[in-house]
C-alpha cells in the first residue's frame, strides 16, 4: 500500500539567505527569501522557520509565515536574520498549495555556510547571497 502512494517532489522552489545593505540602520543584514521559480503561482505558501546547534543543544523560537499567493516568476522577503542564528543550523520547511496537490520540502543551511565567501548571484532575485535547492 505505502509503495501506492506518490509523493510529488517539489522543483523550482528555493530558499535564499542574501546579504543587503539597509538603509535605516545603514548596515549590511542577511534576510531569508523564498524563490518561485515555477511558471504557476503557488498559494498559501507556509514557512516554518527555526536555527539550532546539535552539539551544543542549542535551539531558537520557531517562527511560522504564511504568504497566500507567490506568484510565478517572484520571490517574498521571509524572515530578518540576525547575526547570533547565522552561528546555527537554519531550518526552513516550506508547504504550499500547486493546483490542487500540497507540497513540502525543508531547506537546510548547515552551521557555518550563511558567510560572505559564499555569496554569489542570484537572477531571479537580482541579488547577491546564497541558495539552497
Amino acid at each position: 500500500m505505502k509503495k501506492d502512494i506518490k509523493i510529488p517532489e517539489v522543483s523550482d522552489v528555493f530558499m535564499a539567505a542574501v546579504k543587503e545593505y539597509n538603509q535605516d540602520f545603514k548596515t549590511d543584514e542577511w534576510n531569508a527569501y523564498i524563490i518561485n521559480n515555477k511558471d504557476v503561482d503557488l498559494e498559501m505558501v507556509l514557512v516554518v522557520s527555526k536555527g539550532y546547534d546539535e552539539d551544543k543543544m542549542i535551539e531558537t523560537a520557531v517562527l511560522r509565515h504564511k504568504i497566500e499567493k507567490l506568484p510565478a516568476k517572484s520571490f517574498a522577503k521571509v524572515e530578518f536574520l540576525q547575526d547570533d542564528v547565522l552561528k546555527l543550523s537554519n531550518f526552513f520547511n516550506v508547504t504550499f498549495f500547486e493546483g490542487n496537490a500540497m507540497l513540502d520540502k525543508k531547506y537546510v543551511f548547515k552551521k557555518g555556510t550563511i558567510k560572505d565567501s559564499a555569496i554569489r548571484n542570484i537572477p531571479l532575485l537580482n541579488k547577491r547571497g546564497i541558495l539552497i535547492k
